[in-house]
């Protein structure tokens, strides 16, 4: 849960600060990129993203880099324009703090709580702090410290690059979703599956940076196999996370990449790469109903 928390979810990191890194391997066996192609109508690329990234994973590949510069629409999961904007950002992060007079010790197991004061005392966060809380904000926030100190940097993930670089060009942009709607996947989630992201975090930020590099080495070769098995194993056993996280967004963005191909636009879709693999993926989906699609 909480490699899916760091891979998946852009805003709630973003606002929290939460960034990743690691290193590139020498050689590149694919991209993870798939292009989507329909009788009349030019291609339309899908590119999974880290939105957690190292600078050293840049200049991105050649063909990635063509294929941008080939499509007249970029089309992300949010607007990041959105996602900065303090009157948007400002009640989403209030939407994460309790605001009923419950607080975080009151809403977990007592041994959990434990830790997560003494995690956060680690890490510089006061008690106080976490108290107000929600369980699935706590858990993004214990994710910062250990990832800071290793000198991480938020303005290089994959989707934000791509859309600094196509507001620069005055590039048509469209957002799948609203920045309110992702953080509502998680402030909707059920109680105990809150408190098991939280307890997943707790018992992994000891081992989070060398997960995150080998989630960052299996993407940058185009790894299907091992990303869907880093992202969605563990995933899957908790089925209504896996639906609100993945299959139903994934169903949702069916119709926006059709729209490319009915409209005859080359669009470039940067979505989070937990959502092209596995059988309930976008690529699967789009397969399903006849497209054809290719890994570059």
């Amino acid at each position: 849960m909480r490699r899916l928390a760091l891979t998946l979810i852009a805003p709630v990191l973003t606002l929290a600060l939460v960034s990743a890194q690691s290193a590139r391997p020498a050689t590149s066996q694919k991209l993870f990129m798939w292009v989507v192609t329909a009788p009349g109508a030019p291609p339309t690329y899908l590119l999974g993203s880290l939105h957690l990234l190292s600078a050293e994973y840049y200049p991105l590949p050649e063909p990635i880099e063509s294929a941008f510069k080939q499509s007249t629409v970029l089309i992300e999961e949010v607007d990041i324009d959105e996602m900065t904007n303090p009157a948007v950002a400002f009640p989403l992060i209030g939407k994460s703090m309790f605001m009923d007079g419950r607080t975080l010790d009151k809403v977990i197991a007592p041994e959990l709580y434990k830790q997560v004061v003494e995690r956060g005392a680690k890490a510089g966060i006061p008690a106080q702090a976490l108290q107000r809380m929600k369980p699935w904000m706590a858990a993004a926030t214990l994710t910062i410290p250990s990832l800071q100190a290793a000198g991480f940097n938020t303005e290089n993930g994959v989707d934000k690059y791509f859309f600094e670089k196509a507001k620069a060009a005055g590039m048509e942009r469209r957002a799948l979703e609203t920045v309110a709607y992702q953080f509502d996947r998680l402030d909707q989630m059920p109680a105990p599956v809150q408190e098991a992201m939280l307890r997943s975090v707790i018992a992994d930020i000891d081992t989070q940076l060398s997960s995150v590099k080998t989630i960052a080495t299996a993407w940058s070769i185009g790894d299907t196999a091992t990303l869907e098995k880093l992202l969605l194993g563990s995933m899957r056993e908790t089925p209504e996370l896996y639906d609100r996280l993945l299959t139903q967004r994934n169903r949702n963005w069916v119709a926006p990449v059709e729209a490319c191909l009915a409209e005859k636009k080359s669009c470039f879709v940067v979505v989070g790469a937990a959502h092209l693999v596995g059988r309930d993926s976008l690529v699967s989906l789009l397969q399903a109903k006849g497209h054809k699609l290719a890994q570059r």
